[in-house]
């Protein structure tokens, strides 16, 4: 898909793009430069290492969309293709 650069430099990533990546307005995500391209990807959540009943457990430093069964189909379905 095409799309432009405005003045400030931003980039509209097409909603069929968006969609597809499940990216929501104030998402953060990652952009490398990788043999000349801008590669573009969900951003890493930040998480704490606690310990839990004597297990070590990670947890999201912020809240997090509930996972749902939509979510998880979704998921299994693209990396199935």
């Amino acid at each position: 898909m095409r799309t432009t650069i405005d003045a400030a430099g931003r980039i509209v990533v097409p909603k069929a793009l968006r969609d597809a990546m499940h990216l929501r307005p104030g998402q953060h995500v990652d952009i490398v430069l990788t043999d000349g391209r801008l590669e573009i990807e969900v951003a890493s959540t930040p998480v704490t290492l606690q310990e839990e009943e004597g297990f070590p457990v990670l947890v999201p430093d912020h809240e997090l969309p509930p996972l749902t069964t939509e979510t998880v189909r979704d998921v299994l379905e693209a990396t199935r293709r």
